[in-house]
């Protein structure tokens, strides 16, 4: 009886030292899991914080070569730009051609008084709608595109010169049958007006 006793204890303890293990290899995986969304959430507002750097820097070289100019050049003999352009090729593309549209790429013209394309420095806001939806739901996407990373997106060919941005929404468009609508806001760093452009796009 005594035997039988101690057996049953020991298989007490040993299914303790069981359960107990489990839950430390739960709680430790539930923490790894969060330093990992920590560490992420790090990267990305480290990444937040140096393009907002950039873009202040460009401020600032921008306000020093301002401030050396003659009056005269400060005003109306400095280039300006007066409206943007959506260019005609903006659209969704089915790249590897498997019937889905994975790609949203849009080509911005900033056009100045003398209706010449110019290279101007700012921001742009990208939005994509679906008019024909519901209200709540007629906003499928919008991105945002800073001074520093813009400036890399000038793209040029034989036919014409304008800022090029693609992004990825193959997560958000599942089929493109009907019309949708591009808004874009350009936000101008040399005078700080805002011009906005809309534009149709359909399946081609």
């Amino acid at each position: 009886m005594k035997s039988n006793n101690v057996k049953y204890a020991l298989l007490v303890v040993w299914a303790v030292v069981i359960i107990t293990g489990c839950e430390n290899s739960n709680s430790n995986s539930a923490l790894r899991d969060e330093m990992k969304a920590l560490k992420q959430e790090k990267t990305q507002m480290r990444e937040q914080i140096e393009e907002s750097e950039k873009e202040v820097e460009q401020l600032k070289e921008q306000v020093r070569v301002l401030s050396g100019l003659p009056g005269e050049e400060k005003g109306e003999n400095l280039y300006r730009v007066e409206k943007v352009k959506i260019g005609r090729y903006t659209n969704l593309y089915d790249e590897d051609e498997d019937g889905r549209y994975e790609k949203l790429i849009v080509y911005l013209q900033p056009i100045d008084e003398e209706g010449d394309v110019v290279k101007a420095t700012g921001s742009v806001d990208v939005q994509l709608w679906d008019l024909n939806k519901e209200a709540d739901k007629a906003l499928l996407g919008e991105w945002h595109v800073g001074a520093g990373e813009l400036k890399k997106l000038w793209f040029s060919t034989i036919i014409t010169i304008n800022y090029r941005m693609t992004w990825d929404v193959s997560e958000i468009i599942s089929e493109y049958k009907e019309a949708l609508t591009i808004k874009v806001r350009f936000t101008d760093y040399l005078t700080g007006r805002v011009f906005e452009g809309q534009k149709v796009i359909k399946p081609r």
